[in-house]
């Protein structure tokens, strides 16, 4: 079944809404599965050299990008599901760039990039990656001659982003070295844009949903809901960024959102670069587990404020879960003043205004 047949059957179901915008991906993801499943099937990689089989020319793949919440990830799935004539793999880019680090790890000397996309052109000649983001310095060193050794082994790539090829790695350590990269997806890929719309997901969310309290099991439950309805996944993945030079581990990352406890962010000895570098990656931000302060804890009441204050800044959307409202997080202590402006940007950054309108002006942010 073609990617428009399953996508006119979602919509017709009412799963979907129609979105002239999605459509005209849905026609090039059509064409790309048409084309894909019509190719005779190649002896893998390695076997397939043996036998004196070259690999044939990819067809050319699809770089989508678009905001938060366009539906990108909902139709690369249809697109997967649609495709049948090539082997394949569907993973998230952060997943899939953990995955060729350890190789290179674990193999240590020689051509690695050139044997490491001989075996994953091995296992599939479809790579479909979810949310590219190049944040990492190591995965900018990588990613470049890995595409290019990957498309000579035939492998067909489509890629979502919320961002366009120009926007990866904007900020980067010698950003230079990754342009030629940007070049190629240009060159190799069909860059799509999903815009215009709106966010499918922030209408699930208002003012009472994001900010939760107390503390307990239904406060758990309901966050973990709320993860799920705005990442499309129970759990997301680990990742780590680097900032100045040290690592800040990010326990659970998914579809642009991350996931910490207070004790990961406020506890641990964090300042403005970590928080700023958190604002910039992720448009959504959970953090759980959030107590009532007392005096003895000036140090992480400091950071809390410089949390919210960071986030607001950016647009960030927020859930929290709390042992108590806003008011009573923090009633008494050295930084009770400042708490006092943290306070009122809780109470806007739970309003549905905040999720639906504010993040319009940060839409071109470097998040995801």
């Amino acid at each position: 079944m073609g990617v428009r047949t399953l996508y006119r059957k979602r919509v017709a179901a009412g799963g979907i809404e129609p979105d002239p915008a999605q459509e005209q991906v849905v026609d090039a993801l059509n064409r790309l599965a048409l084309e894909l499943n019509r190719r005779p099937r190649a002896k893998p990689g390695l076997l397939g050299r043996l036998m004196g089989q070259k690999p044939a020319s990819p067809p050319r793949g699809l770089y989508i990008h678009g905001e938060v919440g366009r539906g990108k990830t909902m139709l690369m799935d249809l697109f997967f599901a649609a495709v049948h004539g090539v082997s394949k793999r569907r993973v998230h880019f952060h997943a899939f760039m953990q995955d060729v680090h350890a190789r290179r790890k674990a193999l240590k000397s020689g051509d690695v990039i050139t044997r490491i996309a001989a075996a994953l052109a091995s296992e599939a000649r479809l790579l479909c990656l979810d949310e590219m983001q190049v944040t990492d310095i190591a995965d900018a060193m990588v990613i470049g001659r890995l595409f290019e050794a990957l498309e000579a082994e035939g492998v067909c790539f489509v890629t979502t982003s919320n961002l366009p090829p120009e926007g990866l790695y904007q900020d980067g350590l010698n950003r230079q070295l990754f342009l030629p990269f940007i070049a190629r997806l240009r060159h190799s890929l069909e860059v799509l844009s999903l815009q215009g719309g709106h966010d499918y997901r922030l209408g699930r969310f208002s003012a009472r949903d994001t900010y939760i309290h107390p503390l307990g099991r239904a406060a758990a439950a309901k966050a973990q809901g709320l993860w799920q309805e705005l990442t499309g996944t129970a759990h997301g993945n680990p990742e780590t960024l680097t900032v100045l030079g040290r690592p800040l581990p990010v326990p659970e990352a998914a579809h642009a959102t991350a996931r910490f406890s207070f004790a990961d962010l406020c506890e641990e000895p964090r300042g403005a670069a970590d928080y700023l570098a958190l604002a910039r990656r992720y448009r959504s931000l959970f953090l759980m587990d959030v107590p009532q302060l007392t005096r003895a804890q000036r140090n992480e009441a400091r950071r809390l404020v410089l949390l919210i204050d960071t986030l607001y800044d950016a647009g960030t959307r927020l859930v929290i879960t709390a042992a108590g409202p806003p008011d009573q997080i923090y009633p008494a202590g050295d930084h009770r003043f400042e708490f006092s402006r943290t306070i009122s940007r809780l109470m806007e950054m739970q309003s549905a205004a905040w999720w639906g309108g504010h993040l319009a002006d940060a839409s071109e942010k470097p998040h995801e």
